[in-house]
């Protein structure tokens, strides 16, 4: 029975400890990457701006050929809606939704997940001016851990995971647009 007592304050203890490190642990993580493309701005952001095209480079949309992809809305337009349903758990199921246009500069979007894990994060598109024929592309991602769940930013790095896929995927865009 003592030790059943001892195992139970352990425990209590190691519960304190963690919600505690929780609480000096930043909840807010953003990733961002960027690219330079061989074009005029113009003509990289018509192309952004529109989510259907996002299965064109997207790193996830090419992880699972069968995923089954429907819209909703205007597509380049505030309200559009992307949904997605993928037997791969890489992929899972979710929506992204323009929520703001800033004509010819940027797409925000609000990302929906239900599987394999429930989460709301935003993410951005934005082109910047370089020359005639190269333009900047930037694409970002902002989210939060609730507490206590920010305690797994000290185990799973989200720029490092997240990054590695928007680099591969703005390097897709590249090739896709200096193709044409």
């Amino acid at each position: 029975m003592k030790w059943l007592k001892r195992i139970f304050i352990a425990f209590l203890i190691l519960i304190t400890l963690v919600l505690t490190v929780a609480l000096f642990i930043p909840r807010h993580y953003q990733v961002e990457r960027e690219i330079v493309i061989d074009k005029h701005k113009d003509s990289v952001f018509q192309f952004i701006s529109h989510l259907k095209n996002q299965n064109l480079y997207s790193v996830w949309a090419k992880t699972d050929p069968n995923m089954k992809a429907s819209f909703s809305g205007t597509d380049g337009m505030a309200g559009f809606v992307s949904y997605w349903d993928s037997k791969n758990k890489s992929v899972g199921k979710g929506s992204q939704t323009i929520t703001r246009i800033v004509e010819g500069d940027s797409m925000y979007t609000h990302l929906r997940f239900e599987v394999p894990f429930e989460a709301e994060d935003d993410s951005y598109m934005s082109t910047k001016y370089i020359d005639d024929n190269h333009t900047t592309v930037i694409w970002g991602f902002k989210g939060e851990f609730p507490y206590p769940m920010n305690i797994m930013k000290l185990f799973i790095n989200m720029d490092q995971m997240i990054g590695n896929d928007f680099n591969t995927g703005l390097q897709n865009l590249k090739s896709l647009l200096e193709q044409k």
